[in-house]
């Protein structure tokens, strides 16, 4: 164990279990409520989507580059400077009167997703070996908590119609909390880290991804064969095939471009990519049909804020967090490959409930159950097929790729999200026809059915057993399922590490 007394160490835990909340809370306050953020400020569906894109954009981007800086300049100073940067994004949101302002705030929040593999290299480092397993759990576990404590806060909170600045006063209260928190409780280390970060990997991973994803939010408002919609996606094709051959000729990439290449890895990354569409199909898609006056449209429940959160959506993410519990057993007794197969299954069944039978609430309730059910599971099994596949020093950089992916499968499917609900709408009013949501649950299904199908074309072995640590990693990013996202960071230089296995495991990139 580290230098410090035991109390320190129990101390340790709930405060890191409080401060990685923060990153599900963040993301599950804004879910429900977007469509009374969008009435609000008066902006369409379009605009208002991107406090989800841009949300994830910037949590693609800067996690693995806040993994490196924490390995390279020590755990707390990042941590702490990652928890400043979400505090100033909440309190710019809770001040907003733009949607362009609360954009930005959502863009600083976005660096929230860095606190789980931050939090987790801390735990690593303080936490002697026989607590770490179990304390891993009870950390990853808090992020599924934390998921369905902040929709049944937006429920709350924004009920009938009140003003959204409430959550992002309260996101403010909490993060400061978990700031003065993190202060007293994460104890000081001298840095041990040696090596450079690729900034310039960085911003070209960043450009390229907005550059893409800019037509695909946009087009319907600038025209999809106008030439700014083209000339925009042809500049973001380019950037991102110049950033991958700029990658592979610098020795500290921001990502391994071998991982990029190797078929049984790339399979699991398009896998975590597509699952990353269907799960923000699901999760956006339900909580706009739901709050849909039936009157209206001929469809919907005209669901307040707080029904669509307690009544639709939590049972979905209870259902999510208990699969999350169940799925370390079901990886070790059949396989990560056959629990992603079967997950797809259990994926494409919700979205086809939702497809055909969307006019009664339980039918509703039915198909998200499923759904999250599908990609909880599909979450859990990525990390462990990773980690089958790759070098042992390579695990922390597979698995910052694999968030990447998952993030950016996100931004994707809430781009594509926004075009359908704001292209597809009832004559005379900005109001989505049900064809609209019945096409996004057809792409939703027709993700799913590719994370089960991609298997059987490039995972087809297991090529090493992973050591004590990745097990540990894969058993937390298995219980964080959704709600979280693990990037490179901890084994060379985690005193927890090397005592339990007697060598130095580094799990990001070698300097």
């Amino acid at each position: 164990m580290a230098a410090g007394s035991t109390t320190a160490a129990r101390a340790l835990l709930p405060v890191m279990c409080f401060v990685v909340m923060i990153v599900a809370v963040l993301q599950t306050l804004v879910v429900p409520i977007v469509g009374t953020i969008g009435a609000q400020l008066d902006v369409g569906p379009t605009a208002v989507g991107w406090l989800l894109t841009a949300n994830l954009l910037a949590a693609a981007t800067a996690t693995p580059v806040l993994g490196r800086l924490a390995d390279l300049r020590g755990k707390r100073p990042v941590l702490l400077g990652v928890l400043v940067v979400v505090l100033l994004g909440s309190l710019i949101g809770a001040l907003s009167t733009s949607v362009g302002v609360l954009i930005f705030a959502r863009v600083l929040q976005g660096v929230s997703f860095a606190l789980f593999p931050i939090g987790i290299a801390v735990l690593r480092d303080e936490l002697p070996a026989e607590k770490l397993t179990g304390a891993m759990g009870i950390f990853s576990g808090t992020l599924g908590f934390g998921g369905c404590f902040g929709i049944v806060l937006t429920g709350v909170l924004v009920s009938d119609g009140a003003d959204f600045h409430r959550i992002f006063w309260l996101s403010s209260a909490i993060t400061a909390a978990g700031l003065v928190l993190a202060w007293i409780a994460i104890p000081r280390r001298p840095r041990v880290g040696t090596g450079s970060i690729d900034w310039i990997g960085a911003a070209g991973l960043a450009a390229g991804l907005v550059l893409v994803l800019l037509p695909l939010a946009e087009g319907g408002t600038w025209g999809w064969t106008s030439p700014v919609t083209i000339v925009s996606g042809i500049a973001g094709i380019l950037v991102l095939i110049g950033w991958f051959l700029y990658e592979r000729r610098i020795t500290d990439p921001l990502v391994a471009p071998r991982l990029l290449t190797n078929p049984p890895v790339l399979v699991t990354h398009v896998s975590a990519l597509v699952v990353g569409m269907s799960m923000f199909v699901m999760f956006l898609g339900s909580s706009y049909f739901v709050q849909t006056p039936r009157a209206v449209a001929g469809y919907g429940f005209g669901a307040t804020v707080l029904e669509a959160s307690t009544v639709y959506l939590l049972p979905g993410a209870i259902s999510g967090v208990l699969a999350s519990i169940l799925s370390g057993k079901l990886i070790h007794r059949f396989g990560s490959r056959a629990v992603l197969i079967a997950a797809s299954v259990v994926g494409v069944s919700g979205f086809v409930v939702f497809v055909f039978a969307h006019d009664r609430t339980w039918e509703v309730i039915a198909a998200i159950l499923l759904v999250n059910t599908y990609i909880s599971l599909a979450y859990a099994s990525l990390p462990s097929l990773l980690v089958a596949e790759v070098r042992q020093d390579e695990t922390g950089v597979a698995n910052s790729i694999n968030s990447i992916a998952r993030s950016v499968g996100s931004s994707f499917a809430s781009a594509l999200l926004a075009t359908l609900l704001a292209g597809i709408t009832i004559d005379g009013t900005d109001v989505p026809t049900e064809s609209a949501y019945v096409i996004a649950f057809v792409v939703g299904a027709t993700a799913a059915a590719l994370a089960g199908l991609l298997p059987f074309f490039g995972i087809t072995r297991t090529t090493r057993t992973p050591s004590d640590e990745e097990e540990d990693e894969v058993h937390a990013t298995a219980l964080a399922a959704e709600w979280g996202t693990v990037g490179g960071l901890g084994g060379a230089n985690t005193r927890g590490s090397g005592e339990r296995s007697g060598q130095s495991v580094r799990l990001a990139p070698e300097s």
